[in-house]
């Protein structure tokens, strides 16, 4: 079984919260994690159309790569997700991403019946940002994003790492105080996944 998934939110390739997550994941693997990277700028992935056809059973009428991605997901007991600040949010690439997801939020509280606040973590999720500006409510639009996506996946908020003052790409590789974190946290991640605690 895949312990964890680590999704690359970025649009670059390169960016800085790839070279955040890339040193995460290689924390997560010195722990003996086994990890599938996705590289979201990869993958065809159609906006939410909010057409319900997720009523029936739970699954998106639109058919694209996200169920791959959803089904690779929902197999981890861990999440590692990175995105840039965008207007005081994730990436268009991860609201996509998170927007599909609309269709297990209603398999789980419409279809299943889950009562709201009721539901036990069964996964852990770890979440990576990165913003230009030191604002002081920078990362608060993101993580509150991230607190219901999470919901919907039966995950913990297991920790986050956000870094201010990156911008340009490169940036992270002045701040190796950033990337010392990423790697640390990945490892004390991956040893949560695999204990469960």
């Amino acid at each position: 079984m895949i312990d964890m998934v680590a999704i690359y939110g970025s649009p670059r390739r390169k960016g800085n919260t790839a070279a955040l997550l890339m040193q995460a994941v290689e924390g997560a693997r010195d722990a003996g994690a086994v990890v599938d990277e996705i590289v979201l700028r990869d993958y065809k992935i159609s906006p939410c159309l909010e057409i319900y056809g997720c009523k029936k059973d739970g699954e998106c009428a639109i058919h694209d790569d996200f169920q791959q991605i959803r089904d690779r997901i929902l197999a981890a007991r861990g999440l590692m997700i990175a995105s840039p600040i965008f207007f005081y949010t994730v990436s268009a690439h991860v609201k996509i991403l998170m927007d599909r997801f609309q269709s297990q939020w209603v398999k789980k509280y419409w279809i299943d019946g889950t009562p709201f606040n009721t539901w036990t973590p069964s996964r852990k999720g770890f979440v990576i940002s990165a913003g230009a500006t030191r604002g002081r409510k920078l990362f608060d639009g993101m993580l509150l994003s991230m607190k219901y996506f999470f919901d919907v996946l039966d995950m913990e908020d297991w920790d986050s790492l956000l870094c201010r003052g990156l911008d340009f790409e490169g940036d992270a590789a002045k701040h190796p105080e950033y990337l010392d974190q990423a790697r640390i946290l990945g490892q004390a991640f991956a040893k949560a996944v695999r204990s469960g605690s």
